[in-house]
């Protein structure tokens, strides 16, 4: 049987995404990185260039892509829309964090579900040589957005779930972990990905104006328990099951999440400074898909960041 063909990727980034992008050319000598001026004019308005333009003609192509805040998405998109008109043999736009993703739902009229807008302005990418755009997205917030996508995109959603069970299986406590789910959206999002863990989940019950978190089912007593979502934001909910865990004889509570968004630096809240810090939280890994976040955590227990460089450089190679 032959060998799968593999290609040479070009591989430019933004400046926020470069030591994500160093580390996925680190795996494959097939992966060369490209380069990007990212000038702006004197109203703050991009001026752009794309570096050896005329060399990446018949070349295949990926843009690593990073849209933190909305004030860096419009820049990164008049590159991911030249980069395909370029004569390319195929474009592929890794984004591995689809930071609207949690803004699907409509609940009132007058609700903008800007998941749906984001998805159609990438649906418009131009078409290269080579067909649509490759778009590769890490555990998106609700797999049913993939419908939000036109057909001059082809999504193809990824997860970080093989980096977590590879990391529990090297802890000394392995065999003793269970793996706890916040709500029932978490729960059906990941538990066929995690189904040899036992399991035990969580749920958000409402008591007058406030929502407490309760313990639905399952049995963390002394377990090593880890809490399992696609992302975090303010932490709250993260806190409140840490607490329900523990109060239901949890020997240690840990937490994963791929996305660490963590807006006005709430990653605070889990640094280890005192007894009662370390032994809220033992582990709290995250991966590398918001890198702003990366670089504040660097060295704070109990955070640990597990790549996605080398799940990034094979889907380049899909």
């Amino acid at each position: 049987m032959e060998k799968p063909y593999k290609k040479e990727v070009l591989l430019f980034y933004c400046v926020e995404s470069e030591e994500l992008a160093r580390k996925i050319s680190a795996q494959s000598d097939l992966i060369q990185l490209q380069s990007i001026n990212w000038r702006s004019f004197d109203d703050g308005f991009p001026n752009l260039f794309i570096n050896n333009a005329q060399e990446i003609r018949g070349q295949h192509v990926a843009f690593l892509a990073c849209f933190s805040s909305p004030a860096v998405i419009f820049e990164q998109l008049s590159v991911i829309f030249a980069l395909p008109r370029l004569f390319v043999a195929s474009f592929t736009l890794v984004l591995p964090f689809f930071p609207t993703g949690s803004f699907e739902r409509m609940e009132e009229e007058g609700d903008v579900a800007t998941a749906f807008t984001m998805a159609r302005i990438l649906s418009n990418i131009p078409v290269s040589r080579g067909g649509p755009t490759s778009l590769v997205i890490y555990d998106i917030h609700a797999l049913q957005e993939r419908f939000y996508f036109g057909d001059h995109v082809l999504p193809c959603f990824e997860t970080g779930m093989p980096l977590l069970k590879q990391r529990l299986h090297q802890l000394p406590d392995a065999q003793n972990i269970v793996i706890a789910f916040p709500d029932d959206g978490a729960w059906k999002r990941f538990h066929k990905q995690l189904d040899h863990f036992p399991t035990v989940v969580c749920a958000k019950v409402r008591e007058g104006d406030k929502r407490i978190v309760r313990l639905k089912e399952g049995d963390p007593s002394g377990r090593h328990v880890v809490i399992v979502d696609d992302l975090v934001q303010s932490g709250g909910t993260l806190i409140e099951c840490q607490k329900v865990l523990a109060a239901h004889g949890a020997t240690k509570v840990s937490a994963y999440v791929t996305h660490a968004v963590f807006p006005k630096k709430s990653w605070g809240r889990f640094v280890h400074t005192d007894e009662k810090s370390k032994r809220a939280f033992s582990y709290f890994w995250i991966t590398d898909s918001c890198p702003v976040t990366v670089k504040e955590i660097a060295n704070k227990a109990p955070f640990e960041v597990l790549s996605l460089a080398g799940s990034i450089a094979d889907a380049l190679q899909i």
